[in-house]
């Protein structure tokens, strides 16, 4: 059989080029058959006690924990992330096991109302098995801050995984099997866009989330209006990263080479779109593109790189030509900006200055380690700059002035505001954005209510 990414999963190690395994797609019947174990899964899964289910949870925590080197490895190999944030998102996912074990069983109490005499209260009940449409950045942590709410709250979780990390799919349902979860509480499979929409129209589904880029969260999301289901979008971003003048320079540009190259650039809430205030913008600029320069790029395995390979070729060269098509629209090259020689992705960390609105790296998503900078005549500018984009995921603001900061945060026009830090998605905080950047929201009490049935029980009312 010829093996093609029409038949098949191939997962390359982006470092190497090296194919380390394919997956044939799941055929019809393999659809049904996940779509029976998840409908039997979640009817027993519905009626257990949530005291049982925190404690399903922490035993995920446990077993992750035990397959923790080996789980950072498989991130590593299959899509390039440097092997100390490998563990790092290995770390930051079994934590969210034990704090949703802690904290989530009061989330999901009755809730009373103010109707009189305590007639009325809200009960979050489960609303079934919710499909989970994920990417290959965050491998990991993508599904475990889906999932673990969404078990939690007495949901089944059926995920369809990125084809490139077919390898970290496997394991994580290793973990899920290890914790003790029912096969059909957790289940995965290898499902391409036929098979989704197979799904997405099969009553045994009652909802979708998805995390992925703008074009594929507009056409899952049609699909799931079309069959009158809920869907949460988790998309893309081009977040803006303002620097006022009265900024602490030197916290601002460590905030900046942080937010900007994590995971290789590729990451959605990145700051994306650097806007600086013209008075500290050549003092700013200088120290970023030296600070930039001085990160290592290299084999991820080796943990003094902070630089890896870009996780697909073909998301490398589509960088690159937002990259040529930005210089030659008349922005300045202030670092990188060729692809790099040799077998493996790499894409070295690149600063364009100049940019402005109307040129590519402005207006479109660079999801690779390129930072477009640009000048704001003073904070309103800033603002409006920022505001100017069909995103709206995340937003960092460097000031010493806080009440400037939280006037301005009032006003952008995003899901999250960072202020004198960069963006990270946090367990307690909700997470999410607005415009193209999708709708609903993960993490928090919010992400654990936004797959439940949240349900008015009134008695008495004559």
């Amino acid at each position: 059989m010829t093996i093609t990414p029409a038949t098949h999963a191939i997962s390359i190690n982006p470092a190497t080029g090296e194919q380390l395994s394919v997956l044939p797609w799941a055929g019809a019947d393999d659809i049904e058959n996940a779509l029976q174990l998840a409908a039997a899964g979640f009817r027993d899964w519905r009626e257990t006690n949530i005291d049982y289910r925190a404690e399903k949870l922490r035993d995920i925590g446990k077993a992750l924990r035990a397959r923790s080197e080996e789980m950072a490895q498989m991130i590593t190999r299959e899509m390039g992330k440097p092997i100390n944030q490998a563990r790092a998102e290995v770390a930051k996912s079994a934590n969210l096991c034990d704090w949703y074990a802690e904290h989530g069983p009061a989330m999901l109490k009755a809730e009373p109302t103010l109707v009189e005499n305590q007639q009325a209260v809200i009960e979050y009940r489960p609303l079934g098995t919710i499909l989970a449409i994920m990417p290959w950045n965050f491998p990991l942590w993508q599904v475990m801050r889906g999932a673990v709410p969404i078990i939690l709250a007495g949901n089944g979780y059926l995920l369809k995984h990125a084809p490139n990390v077919m390898g970290c799919a496997q394991l994580i349902a290793q973990v899920f099997k290890d914790a003790g979860i029912p096969q059909g509480v957790y289940g995965w499979l290898n499902a391409d866009n036929d098979g989704v929409t197979q799904m997405i129209k099969d009553s045994r589904i009652a909802a979708i989330t998805v995390t992925g880029s703008v074009r594929a969260g507009a056409a899952i999301g049609a699909q799931a209006g079309a069959a009158l289901k809920k869907c949460v979008l988790e998309l893309g971003g081009s977040d803006p990263f303002i620097v006022l003048n009265d900024a602490d320079l030197e916290l601002a540009v460590k905030a900046a080479v942080a937010g900007r190259y994590q995971n290789t650039g590729q990451v959605c809430a990145a700051a994306k779109r650097f806007i600086i205030e013209e008075g500290i913008a050549s003092a700013f600029t200088e120290r970023f593109v030296a600070a930039a320069a001085a990160l290592k790029m290299d084999d991820p395995r080796d943990e003094e790189n902070a630089l890896g390979p870009m996780a697909r070729f073909d998301l490398r060269d589509e960088l690159h030509h937002q990259v040529e098509k930005t210089l030659a629209q008349g922005a300045r090259l202030l670092l990188g900006g060729e692809k790099m020689a040799g077998a493996g992705n790499y894409y070295p960390p690149t600063v364009l200055a100049n940019v402005t609105p109307e040129m590519t790296a402005f207006r479109e998503e660079m999801f690779g380690p390129v930072a477009a900078i640009t000048i704001a005549k003073d904070a309103e500018h800033a603002l409006e700059l920022a505001n100017d984009s069909e995103f709206g995921l995340s937003a960092t603001i460097f000031t010493t002035d806080e009440t400037q900061a939280r006037q301005m945060a009032a006003r952008l026009e995003c899901g999250g505001v960072f202020i004198n830090g960069y963006c990270a998605s946090d367990a307690r905080v909700a997470f999410g954005g607005v415009k193209k950047s999708g709708f609903g929201r993960e993490l928090s009490h919010f992400g654990l209510h936004e797959f439940c049935n949240i349900q008015t029980v009134w008695k008495d009312r004559i």
